[in-house]
């Protein structure tokens, strides 16, 4: 099964996640279909805090895969946060 989930990067105690297609069975931060977005946790105002490529995510979804239960709320936020901003 494909999944949509987060790949950790970044140095220790400064987090940074990329969002992946993966196949479920690779490891977390191992081999990727396609990168779709990232996640910032810790960024400050002035930074971008998430991006996600949503023509890639709504094709990725259309074919089967299944976004993780951390994705999904990234993704809620992520449409919440955009009417604010325009």
């Amino acid at each position: 099964m494909v999944v949509i989930r987060l790949a950790r990067g970044g140095a220790k105690a400064r987090p940074f996640f990329s969002i992946v297609v993966a196949d479920k069975r690779t490891r977390r931060d191992g081999r990727f279909i396609e990168r779709i977005g990232f996640y910032n946790p810790i960024a400050t105002a002035s930074e971008e805090r998430i991006r996600i490529a949503q023509d890639r995510l709504t094709y990725w979804r259309g074919v089967g895969a299944q976004a993780s239960p951390t994705v999904e709320r990234l993704v809620a936020q992520a449409a919440a946060a955009v009417p604010a901003a325009a």
